[in-house]
């Protein structure tokens, strides 16, 4: 019992967890706002209301209700776009300002004579083939 509870109580477990959570309140929070906003807006540029649930096509005897779907569909590419723009991009660009970029350039570099592997040009012996390398003159 108490291996378990030292799984439990590890903090990735306990993290996942949370994040799952806050996920699926995240979730709901932007299905709601693709709902109440975002596909009246589709409805409003095709000219029909923006909720397709109740459309079926009828072959034979059989309907076919694809208005779940295209309903399903949009909510799906709606939802990608507003997490892209609203979550993707501000988290991006927010980690790249905290990040930087590495302005550094690279150590300088030459071959090892003996195995003609790229080392530093400040090494003295090769880290692959472990030949002593001769000293450099500038």
């Amino acid at each position: 019992m108490s291996g378990f509870r030292q799984f439990i109580l590890r903090g990735n477990v306990v993290d996942l967890a949370v994040g799952i959570v806050v996920g699926a309140a995240f979730s709901t929070v932007v299905n709601d706002f693709v709902k109440a906003f975002l596909t009246p807006m589709v409805g409003l540029a095709t000219g029909s209301v923006g909720d397709f649930s109740t459309r079926t096509v009828r072959i034979g005897k059989t309907d076919f209700p694809y208005g779940g779907f295209i309903n399903g569909l949009l909510a799906f590419i709606l939802t990608a776009i507003m997490l892209y723009y609203l979550v993707v991009l501000p988290v991006n660009r927010l980690i790249a300002h905290f990040h930087g970029k590495d302005d550094a350039p690279p150590p300088p570099r030459r071959e090892c004579p003996e195995c003609l592997s790229s080392i530093p040009a400040e090494a003295r012996r090769c880290a692959y083939c472990t030949a002593v390398l001769p000293e450099r003159s500038e």
